[in-house]
């Protein structure tokens, strides 16, 4: 039998196959130490931050039976209330209807093709219905999943808000201070302070997602809609964002959507869980995550499906 043949020679882990050279292993290492070494212990574990829970404040909106379709039903008979001071997380699988509910609330499902909402929204009070288009998403205003800023400068892009509500053009003097207040509450005036003549496309995803905030948080509404926020940055504008939601929540009512359960907990107040259209519980976020009533609850925020 040849010596080659690999059934007669047992393989040799240091061989180099294809040039049959032997490889040599790498040489120890001996480190010569004059005193003996000390064990150093693990970094203690941080405690993790818990954001105090807010108490809430007066009811900013109400939905009373809502149902919503497009052509079939995608959100069924869901009553809940929105206060200001709070922030309530939408969560559930994807398909479930909580985007629906959340572009419901400031009409937005009226620019869909053969969509159709039954029952009632109010915003203080007053059936959103009997509010025009315009001045309803000014006071619910919206911050979409992707940033999109518009393509024209930092200062620009809050100020378009602040204008389209003025029936005479304010002048830039006029309006600064109201734009640079905005920017400061979402937390982005510090980083851009020497460049708000500078293209909003420029900025990072992150600093491009606080200024649709600080765009939508210019006319001062009075409930903020966060659509997956979060879900186009990184870690760190992630955790900026949250940190935002927390502070924004003194001044507006918030309903965020999110799939990221970690993340409701974090920022929310109140919780809906929802599936396949239906409501399938609401209530503090400690209780719906902790001690939820529903199976369907337990098995979601368990991990089970989604």
């Amino acid at each position: 039998m040849s010596p080659h043949d690999p059934h007669s020679v047992p393989h040799d882990p240091f061989l180099d196959d294809e040039a049959e050279v032997p490889v040599l292993p790498p040489p120890a290492r001996r480190v010569r130490l004059d005193r003996t070494p000390i064990a150093v212990p693990p970094p203690a574990r941080r405690a993790a931050v818990v954001r105090p829970r807010s108490a809430g404040g007066p009811e900013r909106m109400r939905l009373e039976r809502v149902h919503v379709s497009y052509g079939a039903e995608a959100v069924r008979d869901v009553s809940l209330s929105i206060s200001q001071g709070e922030v309530l997380a939408l969560i559930g699988p994807s398909g479930c209807g909580k985007t629906t509910l959340l572009r419901s609330l400031n009409r937005l499902t009226e620019s869909t093709a053969g969509a159709s909402r039954d029952g009632r929204v109010l915003l203080d009070e007053t059936d959103i219905e009997q509010i025009p288009v315009t001045h309803l998403r000014r006071r619910v205003a919206m911050v979409f999943q992707q940033p999109n800023p518009f393509p024209m400068s930092i200062f620009d892009n809050v100020a378009y808000a602040i204008r389209i509500q003025n029936r005479k053009t304010p002048g830039r003097r006029e309006i600064e201070p109201q734009v640079v207040d905005a920017l400061r509450r979402a937390g982005l005036y510090d980083e851009v302070a020497d460049d708000l003549d500078h293209p909003a496309l420029r900025l990072s995803g992150g600093q491009q997602q606080r200024l649709c905030i600080a765009r939508a948080i210019a006319t001062k509404p009075e409930v903020l809609l966060m659509d997956e926020p979060c879900s186009a940055l990184d870690p760190r504008s992630t955790q900026v964002i949250e940190e935002l939601i927390g502070e924004l929540r003194s001044q507006h009512a918030v309903v965020i959507v999110t799939h990221n359960l970690a993340q409701a907990h974090r920022v929310a107040d109140r919780v809906a869980f929802m599936y396949l259209g239906d409501l399938v519980e609401y209530g503090d976020v400690d209780q719906v995550f902790e001690a939820p009533v529903a199976q369907r609850t337990r098995d979601y925020v368990a991990g089970a499906f989604g």
